[in-house]
């Protein structure tokens, strides 16, 4: 093999590795895409019209908090805990929101001298 044809060759196999990888980057990206498109429905199933402009205005200053109470919300409501054909009312939407932060807090620990 010339060094033509070797330089053929790696390019050739840079440029496969890099389709390669550009497909596992759209599949990903889809996968994504189809989870926030479930998840929400789901909060539009949960939480009142409300609740859910609460919960963004969480996720403009807290994004983690956030994500992790839609996950909190959707484990309740997959175990049958937010039950009703009605979507759950803001205040009670509050109270749920100070139980999970209140599970967040850190313990604050007393130093004895």
């Amino acid at each position: 093999m010339s060094n033509d044809e070797e330089l053929d060759d790696i390019r050739r196999r840079k440029l496969a590795e890099l389709q390669q990888q550009a497909a596992q980057q759209q599949i990903a990206e889809a996968q994504q895409k189809e989870f926030e498109g479930k998840k929400y429905q789901l909060m539009r199933k949960i939480l009142s019209p409300e609740g859910r402009q609460r919960l963004e205005n969480i996720r403009m200053v807290k994004p983690q908090f956030a994500e992790q109470i839609e996950l909190q919300l959707i484990q309740l409501f997959q175990a049958g805990k937010l039950r009703g054909a009605t979507p759950l009312p803001d205040n009670a939407f509050k109270k749920l929101l100070e139980q999970i932060s209140s599970f967040d807090k850190k313990k604050e620990y007393k130093i004895k001298k």
